[in-house]
């Protein structure tokens, strides 16, 4: 534990019950577990900083990617429900990303780079290049299958790839596909690019089934910034270089600092000698339970290998992804046991 000034908890992963995932655009690994995941209630602690742990993507040229969503502390940030940080990684090294197709039910991917590029399809016919800086958000609600490649040119691949469960009421909402490019905001010393929500009196156009909020934010060495946020919201601050003071308490590099709903501002500070790079989520807290295993969110185990069940068989509810040249993934074996019910430690307001 570390408690500085009693701000913070620090939540050591390396549970065992959460997915692991063996690529940073979905989850491929051969015995993914189930995780139920419900929403934050009460109080604990004013900031909580989830550590990561290395997944590593398979293979002797394996890239790692840095989970810290979800893990035993905390399953969830408003509606965000999955959060992987990969790279910067040497391609030549890596080998690159090669994701064939595979499903995805009750949810949307978010995936946002740093630098390189990935080629993404999908069964709505979708053909896009993921670039740094811009916004592919894919809606998989009833079902959808897409693949990922990393093109020839990409050198150095360095991103996040989100999730966010959708609620009951649009859990089976049809396939779907947003690609937007956010203008850097300029604030004083800082640069803000908002892709979902609203933030420095700039709202982002793409459609979204929760209130959310997800945002670029760079700042400038020994800077600090307090920015207007909706009080209704839980936040969410995953540090993608250098280090970031959350309302006074340091999240490190692919760290997640978590706070609770309550305070119309949130403080984020540089307190390094060169530019801080970081993630800014945010969200009503959910307010519902949800199953999560392998590339599916659901509500209950028979749901998940109902799904699981459609996918092998090859039912129209994912569809078809063109132009990939090979074969989709196989779904691993289902658990042998049940879901066991698990919820969010708590947070009090700030």
């Amino acid at each position: 534990m570390e408690t500085p000034g009693g701000a913070s908890t620090r939540n050591y992963s390396g549970w065992g019950d959460v997915p692991s995932g063996d690529d940073p655009m979905s989850n491929t690994e051969t015995d993914p577990a189930e995780v139920v995941c419900a929403a934050t209630a009460g109080a604990a602690a004013r900031v909580e900083v989830l550590e990561p742990r290395d997944v590593p993507l398979g293979g002797p040229r394996a890239m790692t990617v840095r989970r810290t969503l979800p893990q035993r502390g905390r399953s969830m940030v408003g509606a965000w429900c999955f959060a992987d940080h990969y790279g910067p990684d040497d391609v030549s090294a890596t080998g690159g990303m090669d994701v064939a197709p595979h499903p995805h039910t009750g949810l949307q991917t978010v995936s946002w780079l740093f630098s390189g590029e990935i080629e993404h399809r999908d069964s709505l016919g979708v053909h896009a290049v993921v670039r740094p800086g811009e916004l592919n958000l894919m809606t998989g609600g009833h079902g959808i299958c897409h693949s990922e490649v990393s093109l020839p040119g990409t050198t150095v691949l360095h991103g996040v790839q989100l999730w966010v469960a959708l609620p009951d009421a649009h859990r089976d909402a049809p396939r779907d596909f947003q690609h937007h490019r956010p203008e850097p905001i300029a604030l004083p010393g800082a640069t803000v690019r908002v892709f979902l929500g609203t933030l420095a009196g700039h709202t982002s156009p793409v459609r979204t089934f929760t209130p959310l909020l997800g945002a670029e934010l760079v700042l400038e060495p020994g800077v600090g910034v307090e920015l207007a946020v909706d009080p209704r919201h839980e936040h969410g601050v995953l540090v993608d270089q250098g280090e970031v003071e959350l309302s006074g308490v340091r999240v490190r590099r692919a760290e997640l600092g978590c706070t609770a709903p309550g305070a119309g501002t949130l403080t984020l500070a540089n307190p390094g000698p060169q530019p801080a790079r970081a993630m800014l989520l945010g969200g009503e807290p959910f307010g519902e339970e949800i199953v999560m295993w392998w590339n599916f969110v659901a509500r209950d185990h028979d749901e998940i290998a109902h799904h699981r069940a459609e996918w092998q068989a090859g039912t129209e509810r994912f569809g078809q992804v063109t132009g990939y040249p090979g074969a989709r993934l196989p779904a691993p074996p289902l658990p042998t046991g049940r879901l066991r019910p698990r919820s969010n430690p708590p947070l009090p307001p700030r």
